[in-house]
């Protein structure tokens, strides 16, 4: 991955629908060059996806909260995020460091369907108890961000803190 790669990848994040033609006059190459690009990227498994940014609130999805999942002595990892992957109030599922197996991003349309979900979340074997943060507004989300001087996957450079101690 080069400059340019990156150059595509932030006007992707930043606009998803972006032509090759608008690509390419961001990136100075030409469309099927840059679809070339894209393809490689693609296929690397770099881009995975695209996707519509809803505003959750105008979808009847007004409350969002951030839930850490404490889990039990006896509970399975695995089974406990394949659990909460089958939970369409579940957006996102991060496996954490510290006392919580998981953080999680719940959207629903109120309170009462918040409290409904944590009853749910609690049943699940393998969660011993959760902790929920409500957010009262999101500042921003899923900027673009691409570092600039990571040679991405391929990237063998050890971080400056590491090259230095050697």
């Amino acid at each position: 991955m080069d400059a340019v790669d990156r150059q595509i990848i932030a006007v992707l994040r930043g606009n998803g629908r972006a032509t090759y033609a608008d690509l390419g006059r961001q990136v100075g190459l030409s469309a099927s060059a840059v679809h070339e690009r894209v393809g490689k990227l693609e296929a690397a498994g770099v881009i995975t996806g695209y996707h519509a940014v809803v505003n959750p609130g105008l979808v009847g999805l007004g409350v969002t909260a951030l839930v850490g999942i404490h889990p039990s002595d006896t509970g399975d990892d695995e089974e406990v995020a394949c659990a909460l992957a089958k939970l369409p109030e579940v957006e996102s599922c991060y496996a954490v460091a510290g006392d919580e197996a998981f953080v999680i991003k719940v959207r629903v349309a109120t309170v009462d369907d918040l409290e409904r979900t944590l009853f749910r979340l609690r049943r699940i074997e393998g969660v011993a108890r959760t902790n929920t943060t409500v957010v009262l507004s999101t500042r921003f989300e899923g900027r673009p961000n691409v570092p600039e001087d990571s040679n991405g996957p391929e990237d063998s450079t050890p971080p400056r803190s590491q090259a230095h101690a050697e």
